[in-house]
């Protein structure tokens, strides 16, 4: 067993492989995966890697850790969500295998597929040896060395780790029921292997942007959590904390402009990830405190659409700047 309390590991995630996964499977573990005494170990865990939560996150963590049941995470961009998922492999010394989700997704990119090209090969070289045994060139073709484990099967195979789905908004209803399957036995048949089950079931963390509503079947099996913009407080310990190296000054007054946008008509409120970018930009600027001009000219770093930066211009960001303290 794996306790959450005790020293932190080696600093954070193990190198990936492709597609987001780790390289290969992880040390031997049995019994529970990890536990904790409460959400107050899990968030004082999660917050010594820089990840700051509230009380109802750290909470719906700890259960995720007790009950081996997936955290699902809902709310506009840059909010944290994807954040969440790496602040618990570092803080548990696992590795993130992250699967990103699109339109189209399927088994095949998700969970594993056949290296093709290496199994024609194979043949090619059995036929040069003059090997013809139908059987047993069938069997030798769908061995272990040519199965391509994706995102899904190695976070089944790698113990500990904690497995991202991210966006699963963006995948279509047939994925969604696939990966409602394998998140309810934490397994999976292949039918020329077998079956391949977690010993130790990974940690989960599914993401959505809201672009479309995730199928009830799949929120119920998750422990639900809404990330909603964060108040004045919290957005700036956020940057502070991200960024050590940003004058107070200036870090207080870019939280206070981006508040203030997202008090506005927007297409795209920028979320907290923008107020770093906003914020890391001036300082890269030289700036330890921002003007109205300079925000209007750097308004780039934290909103993406034309019609939002227009919307910006005409606010009179002097006085929401005034109202923080020349």
């Amino acid at each position: 067993m794996r306790p959450i309390s005790g020293a932190a590991g080696g600093g954070g995630p193990r190198p990936g492989g492709p597609d987001g996964a780790a390289a290969g499977p992880g040390p031997a573990a049995s019994g529970p995966a990890w536990t904790a005494a409460g959400p107050d170990e899990v968030r004082a865990r999660l917050e010594a890697t820089g990840y700051l939560l509230d009380d109802g996150l750290a909470m719906a963590c700890f259960l995720a850790l007790r009950l081996h049941r997936p955290v699902f995470c809902e709310g506009d961009p840059g909010v944290g969500k994807t954040a969440l998922a790496s602040a618990l492999a570092e803080a548990l010394d696992a590795p993130l295998i992250r699967l990103q989700c699109h339109e189209g997704i399927d088994a095949s990119q998700a969970l594993y597929d056949w290296d093709f090209p290496r199994q024609l090969l194979h043949l090619r070289a059995a036929e040069a040896t003059g090997i013809t045994d139908a059987g047993r060139l069938e069997g030798e073709l769908y061995d272990r060395r040519f199965l391509i484990a994706r995102p899904l099967l190695r976070a089944l195979q790698t113990q500990p780790c904690v497995l991202l789905v991210d966006e699963i908004d963006r995948a279509d209803d047939e994925f969604e029921a696939f990966l409602l399957e394998l998140l309810s036995e934490f397994s999976v048949t292949i039918p020329e292997l077998g079956t391949v089950r977690a010993e130790v079931p990974p940690v989960v963390v599914l993401t959505s942007n809201r672009t479309r509503e995730v199928h009830d079947a799949l929120k119920r099996r998750c422990l639900y959590h809404w990330f909603g913009h964060p108040d004045f407080a919290r957005e700036l310990a956020v940057v502070r904390r991200r960024l050590p190296g940003v004058s107070a000054r200036l870090a207080e007054q870019v939280t206070a402009l981006v508040q203030a946008l997202r008090a506005q008509d927007l297409l795209k409120p920028p979320g907290v990830a923008e107020t770093i970018d906003w914020a890391q930009a001036l300082d890269a600027l030289g700036a330890d405190e921002v003007d109205a001009d300079l925000a209007v000219a750097t308004l780039g770093s934290a909103l993406k659409y034309r019609e939002d930066i227009e919307r910006a211009r005409g606010l009179d960001l002097a006085a929401v700047l005034a109202a923080r303290g020349a």
